[in-house]
């Protein structure tokens, strides 16, 4: 039987019990409605899982007993950015969700001049796709969630990438030289940046700007992908020619 991972932000060692905090417990007992003996996996993202059980639930409290740990690595070797333009609602969180599924290392989200990104939400998106993240780790088996970045405006983002010359920046628009002309000239031992534009693309202003910054461009084939899409098709090409799919 397929045991209930959580994550849970505190120290955890080997023989421990402790008390769920409020985020992990609400969901174990009031989502999944976890029973005192249910087997769990706990990691707290510095590496490893520690297998245990529920111990006691109450409406006030959920208590956990660490029985073993297992060191398990499951990060792919590839180190990948996304750099991913904001889209409203559903297609930024299904971006998120299966670049961490697919083992991206850090999620870069970039301002663009198609995004809408009123400057008082930025807090509240933040924790949303924060938690986005921490349940596609749960469900896929990370042990290590990938960083998050505060948005930032595209313009900024192409300063940054234009002084970190050991990144290998692609920028994915329809219409470029086909991906496998590019895959070949990569090296996986230095970092990759993928960079997707919200939904419409990237301007091509904007394009200039990321090329000027040292991006390469490709397509992936004659369709137009949404950009949640391109996400995953981007990532999933990449990871299985350098990184660890197949």
């Amino acid at each position: 039987m397929r045991r209930t991972r959580l994550f849970v932000p505190l120290p955890l060692e080997r023989g421990q019990e402790l008390a769920l905090p409020e985020g992990p417990r609400r969901h174990l007992l009031q989502v999944l409605r976890a029973r005192p003996g249910q087997a769990l996996v706990l990691f707290n993202g510095e590496g490893g899982e520690f297998h245990g059980e529920l111990v006691s639930a109450s409406k006030r409290e959920a208590r956990v007993r660490l029985v073993d740990f297992d060191p398990v690595d499951r990060e792919s070797p590839l180190d990948l950015a996304l750099a991913q333009g904001v889209a409203r609602g559903t297609h930024m969180d299904l971006a998120l969700q299966k670049a961490t599924e697919l083992g991206v290392r850090r999620i870069l989200p970039l301002v663009c001049r198609r995004s809408v990104l009123p400057p008082h939400q930025v807090e509240k998106k933040m924790a949303h796709w924060q938690g986005v993240i921490i349940a596609a780790c749960e469900q896929s088996g990370r042990t290590r969630l990938p960083e998050l970045a505060p948005p930032r405006p595209l313009d900024i983002h192409a300063e940054a990438l234009a002084g970190a010359r050991e990144i290998q920046a692609l920028l994915l628009h329809p219409g470029e030289q086909p991906a496998a002309a590019l895959l070949d000239t990569l090296d996986a031992k230095r970092p990759i940046q993928l960079l997707i534009g919200p939904e419409g693309g990237f301007d091509a202003a904007e394009r200039e700007r990321l090329r000027a910054a040292g991006a390469r461009a490709l397509g992936l084939g004659p369709r137009v992908l949404r950009t949640e899409t391109a996400a995953l098709a981007g990532i999933t090409l990449l990871q299985h020619r350098l990184g660890d799919l197949g």
